[in-house]
């Protein structure tokens, strides 16, 4: 699959002030930068401005340590904080899966296409039931069951392998178990959970045929980083599909887990694409 060149990639965020948007355009038409996209957003409650932009170099020799360093001069005015991407930056991705295999595959078949501009380095899983998927892809799979007596030693294999492997981003593809506060707490901010969405909410056992019962005619999906709330971590995308009577409950499952997959992949390259902004527990998304 032939992939699209892809840009370098500037993101900012500072106080609320004018000529916020002017510092940063100016300077890259100063320095020879072609912009290709820019978005923008003040949020008038918190007073932060936000700002993400894609742009090609027009000269030879362009050089990130040398961006980074004459910038700092017009930042500091403006105690902004900013991020440069490299065009060629690839992720490192640790996937944490159970036994749905939906969203993984999904995942895995993106990664193998270059819709995701992603390494996947590792699979860590409390089950071997994926085991071949991953040896398919020629990917390290870590088998760690858990019981609630050795859940401390598993979660410290499991926050082992992902600094082992160097993982920039942990992605809860339907990973059946309930975090602890320590691992969500080293997690928070760089760690993504997709969920079902029912309207009402169910929780424990069986919710698509709790929903079913009750007659819901709304079904869809929430990815969100992972924090000390149970499920309740900031959002970043969401995913939502009308039912009616017609659905049963393995119906209410099939389109369910379509939602779950499309809603995990977007959030993902949401965050790696440089189009999530996290503050607290509010996030602002560039969605393209």
């Amino acid at each position: 699959m032939t992939t699209k060149p892809q840009p370098w990639i500037f993101t900012a965020s500072c106080p609320s002030r004018l000529g916020t948007v002017d510092v940063v355009t100016r300077f890259l038409a100063e320095t020879g930068n072609y912009v290709l996209e820019m978005q923008s957003f003040d949020d008038r409650e918190l007073g932060l401005f936000c700002i993400r932009v894609e742009f090609r170099p027009e000269r030879d020799g362009f050089s990130a340590e040398a961006f980074n360093e004459a910038f700092a001069a017009r930042a500091g005015e403006f105690n902004m904080e900013w991020q440069l991407t490299a065009p060629d930056h690839r992720p490192k991705v640790a996937i944490l899966v159970s036994k749905y295999d939906h969203c993984l595959n999904d995942l895995l078949y993106r990664y193998r296409t270059g819709q995701l501009n992603i390494e996947i380095p590792v699979i860590i899983s409390n089950h071997p039931d994926l085991e071949s998927l991953a040896q398919w892809h020629g990917i390290p799979y870590h088998h760690l069951p858990i019981t609630a007596d050795t859940k401390p030693q598993q979660e410290a294999e499991v926050w082992k392998l992902i600094k082992q492997y160097d993982a920039e981003l942990v992605v809860l593809a339907r990973y059946m178990q309930v975090l602890s506060a320590d691992l969500c707490s080293k997690l928070d901010g760089w760690a993504i959970n997709i969920h079902h969405s029912l309207l009402p909410g169910f929780k424990g056992a069986k919710p698509y045929h709790q929903a079913w019962e009750k007659g819901v005619k709304l079904v869809g999906a929430t990815a969100h980083y992972v924090n000390n709330d149970l499920d309740e971590g900031p959002i970043i995308t969401q995913g939502i599909q009308p039912v009616d009577h017609a659905h049963y409950p393995e119906d209410l499952i099939e389109k369910g887990q379509d939602i779950e997959r499309v809603t995990l992949f977007k959030a993902i390259r949401y965050h790696i694409e440089k189009r999530v902004f996290l503050h607290g527990q509010r996030t602002v998304v560039f969605a393209d």
